[in-house]
C-alpha cells in the first residue's frame, strides 16, 4: 500500500510540474505586460525600465526558474494592477469559493445519489422516468441559462431570494443550486447505471438465491459496490466545484476564484492569472490523489494492478 501511495504522490508532483510549465508559457507568450501597463504612447525608456522592474528583460528560462522557486514558497508575485501580493488576493477570495463549492457539493450528493439509487431500484416506474429526465435535463441545460431563469423567477418576479453578492445563507441558495446542477445530474446518471450493473451481477443473484431479503441484498451487498464509481466521480466533481464556475460567479457577482481568474485574464494581470490557474490545478491534482488512495482502500484489487 505504501508503494502505491508513493507512486501516486510522485505522479501528482510530476503533473504539477508540467502544469507550472504550461501556465508560465501560456501567460508569458500571450502578450507583453509592460505594454499593457504603460499603454502604446509610453516612451521607450519607460518601457525598458518597467520591463527591468518586472524582471521581463531576462531570458525566459531564468524567469521560469524564478517562477518555479517562488511558487514552491507560495509566492506568486505582486499584482500589476492591484499593487498587492497575488497570494493575498487569492486567499481573500478562497473562502467564498470553498463555501459555495461545499454547498453545491452537499446539494449534489444529498439529491443526486439517493435519486440515482432509487431510480435503479424502481426501474421502469415513474420515479425511474423522472430520474432519467432529471439527469438528461441537467446535463443538456447550460448553467448560465438556469442561472438567468432562476434570477428572473425568484429574484425579479417573486422577490424571494437575493440574486447577487455574498451575504447570509439566502445568498447561497441560487448560486449553489446552479453550480451543483450538472453535478446532481451526473450523480443521478452514474448512480443509476452503477446500481443497475451491480444488481445484475452474479453475486447479487447468488445472495437472492440463498434466501436473503431484498432489503439486505440491496443495502449490504449491492450498495457498497455501487458507490465505488461515485467516489471517483464525486472527488473530481468536488475539485471542479472548488475551482469555481466562471459563469456562475459572474452572473451572481460572487467574489470567488473563478471570477478573479477572469478578471486577471481580462486585465492581463499575469501574477493573478498564474496564482488562480495554479490553485485550480492544485485542487484537481490533490483531490485526484486523495480519491486514488481512498479508492485503493475501498477496492484493494487496485493496489496490485
Amino acid at each position: 500500500m505504501q508503494r502505491y501511495i508513493l507512486l501516486r504522490v510522485v505522479q501528482a508532483l510530476f503533473t504539477l510540474w508540467i502544469l507550472s510549465i504550461a501556465v508560465f508559457l501560456s501567460v508569458h507568450l500571450s502578450g507583453d505586460a509592460a505594454v499593457l501597463l504603460l499603454g502604446p504612447e509610453a516612451l521607450d525608456t519607460d518601457y525598458e525600465q518597467i520591463k527591468k522592474n518586472l524582471g521581463l528583460d531576462r531570458p525566459l528560462i531564468v524567469q521560469y526558474g524564478d517562477f518555479l522557486t517562488d511558487i514552491v514558497r507560495g509566492d506568486f508575485g505582486r499584482s500589476h494592477l492591484m499593487r498587492r501580493s497575488a497570494r493575498d488576493v487569492l486567499l481573500e477570495r478562497l473562502p467564498a469559493t470553498l463555501q459555495l463549492a461545499g454547498a453545491a457539493f452537499f446539494l449534489s450528493v444529498v439529491v443526486g445519489v439517493p435519486l440515482g439509487i432509487l431510480s435503479a431500484l424502481k426501474r421502469d416506474t415513474f420515479l425511474d422516468s423522472f430520474g432519467k429526465f432529471f439527469a438528461i435535463l441537467g446535463i443538456a441545460t447550460p448553467n448560465f441559462w438556469i442561472a438567468i431563469m432562476l434570477i428572473l423567477l425568484f429574484g425579479a418576479i417573486l422577490g424571494w431570494l437575493p440574486t447577487y453578492g455574498r451575504g447570509g445563507l439566502d445568498h447561497f441558495v441560487l448560486p449553489a443550486f446552479v453550480l451543483g446542477w450538472s453535478a446532481m445530474a451526473g450523480m443521478v446518471r452514474l448512480g443509476r447505471s452503477s446500481m443497475l450493473d451491480v444488481l445484475d451481477s452474479e453475486y447479487v443473484k447468488f445472495a437472492r438465491v440463498k434466501g436473503l431479503t431484498e432489503r439486505l441484498v440491496v443495502w449490504k451487498h449491492a450498495l457498497k459496490n455501487a458507490v465505488i464509481p461515485l467516489l471517483t466521480f464525486g472527488g473530481l466533481t468536488l475539485a471542479g466545484l472548488l475551482n469555481g464556475s466562471v459563469a456562475v460567479e459572474v452572473v451572481f457577482a460572487w467574489p470567488g476564484i473563478g471570477r478573479l481568474m477572469l478578471e486577471g485574464i481580462t486585465r492581463r494581470d499575469f501574477p493573478i492569472v498564474q496564482a488562480t490557474i495554479m490553485a485550480a490545478g492544485l485542487f484537481y491534482i490533490v483531490t485526484a490523489l486523495l480519491v486514488d488512495i481512498l479508492y485503493a482502500y475501498v477496492n484493494p484489487r487496485i493496489r496490485y494492478q
